[in-house]
């Protein structure tokens, strides 16, 4: 089979398409036929630090497709399902590919009011933010949530997400992305090139970082007293949940993991009109180079995805 892989690490130039042999499904896994897998900047990073001393790497959570097999033990999928998810995050799993095996738990049957393409856009970044706003932040009806990076991938979702909790929504962006917040239900919207978060944004109960770095901290300053940051970008250092503990808040680093009650709950808000991805753009698996190239300059609104299979 034809998949994406890397035997050094560096840039989007390092991804090269591979035949490889097409695996087997294990004890309680299926073996998925992919249709689509979607490209996060979890990706590069592991493109960036990973495939030395001549090991072959390969990238690729998300995924959606249609199950061609299943293992010993399998008791909630068939051959012929379509489902999405988001295979054994945070090992690697491999989904720049045409087949892929996951554990069958970590999957979930596709909603039907979605693409491929549209489904393989979903799992990690929407895993992301459902997990901070719900089992990390607890946001309830009139929180008041303030979403960095409000147009990418995991803010654009996390925007729909907070509102479909009843939260206040207020997102930072590039004044030409808010229309495109507003669209799917931002309350307020900030420039960051034009103005200062920390003086713009009235007090919040949650903050959602997708930046990291100088972000932490002026973040802490946005916060009532109780309320919590967290984290996607990097840890939460010391001094950042010292500082967050003095001030009577909370800071907290998140890593999003495969989680199958969460993915029938994103599924649930797929089907009941309450989130759908928006797609930045789609190319084929042979231009996976092409899609981080797209990727690494963080300036697309929603999602990029690779189509394995028209």
């Amino acid at each position: 089979m034809r998949a994406i892989g890397q035997d050094g690490f560096g840039g989007p130039e390092v991804l090269k398409i591979m035949e490889v042999e097409r695996p087997e499904p294990g004890p309680a896994e299926v073996l998925v036929r992919v249709h689509a897998a979607g490209v996060n900047p979890t990706d590069s990073w592991h493109r960036a630090s990973g495939g030395l001393a001549g090991a072959v790497v390969r990238l690729g959570w998300d995924v959606s497709g249609v199950v061609e097999a299943v293992g010993p033990g399998v008791t909630t999928l068939a051959p012929g399902d379509e489902v999405f998810g988001l295979p054994r995050h945070p090992l690697p799993a491999g989904t720049y590919a045409e087949y892929v095996t996951s554990p069958a738990r970590h999957l979930v049957r596709k909603p039907e009011a979605l693409t491929h393409i549209q489904a393989a856009a979903l799992p990690l970044a929407a895993l992301t933010a459902s997990q901070a706003l719900v089992d990390v932040a607890r946001v309830r009806p009139g929180r008041r949530v303030l979403i960095h990076a409000a147009a990418g991938g995991v803010g654009h979702l996390a925007v729909q997400i907070a509102k479909a909790r009843g939260a206040h929504v207020t997102g930072t962006a590039r004044a030409a992305k808010h229309e495109f917040l507003r669209r799917l239900g931002a309350d307020e919207l900030v420039d960051y090139t034009e103005a200062d978060f920390e003086t713009a944004v009235a007090p919040v109960d949650v903050v959602v970082d997708t930046i990291g770095g100088a972000y932490g901290p002026r973040s802490l300053r946005t916060l009532r007293p109780g309320g919590v940051l967290v984290s996607l970008a990097s840890p939460a250092e010391a001094y950042l949940a010292d500082e967050a503990a003095a001030l009577g808040r909370r800071a907290a680093f998140m890593i999003v993991e495969a989680d199958q009650a969460g993915m029938r709950e994103i599924a649930a808000l797929v089907e009941s009109g309450l989130l759908r991805p928006e797609i930045a753009t789609v190319l084929p698996l042979d231009q996976a180079a092409k899609a981080h190239e797209l990727g690494d300059r963080r300036r697309t609104s929603g999602k990029i995805v690779l189509s394995v299979r028209n």
